[in-house]
């Protein structure tokens, strides 16, 4: 039994991690729809808006550590304040391999896990049972 996710957002600043990602997303049949954000401010205003508004917000976060104007981790501890009312899960998407980063990551318990860039369809694969499981 395979289930999609409805909505998955990816939050990230580099344009072919996102096109291959939504392509990798596509292909693995893994949701319904994306939201793309390219910093995690755009990506805080906006989520915050859909919590307001009442609409559905994303079941998974795909989120980069190293963007501009706000980093993952400064998302992170924003996007947790605002408590939202629907699960959405989190996964660190990063291409750093840095055993800080690891740990800290590791520190957030709205954090699911910690993925090494590229995302695969085994990667996909992984979430969308973990997802299940949640």
């Amino acid at each position: 039994m395979k289930t999609r996710i409805d909505i998955a957002c990816l939050v990230d600043d580099d344009p072919v991690y996102i096109f291959a990602t939504k392509k990798v997303m596509t292909m693995a049949n893994f949701c319904n729809s994306f939201l793309v954000f390219n910093n995690g401010r755009e990506a805080l205003d906006s989520l915050i808006a859909i919590m307001q508004s009442g609409a559905k917000m994303p079941d998974v976060i795909l989120l980069d550590v190293n963007m501009p104007v706000m980093d993952g981790w400064q998302f992170l501890d924003e996007f947790i304040k605002v408590k939202p009312l629907q699960k959405t899960i989190i996964y660190i998407v990063t291409s750093s391999i840095d055993p800080e980063d690891i740990q800290r990551a590791k520190s957030y318990s709205e954090v699911s896990d910690y993925i090494v860039k590229p995302v695969t369809e085994k990667t996909l694969h992984n979430i969308l049972s973990d997802f299940q499981q949640a």
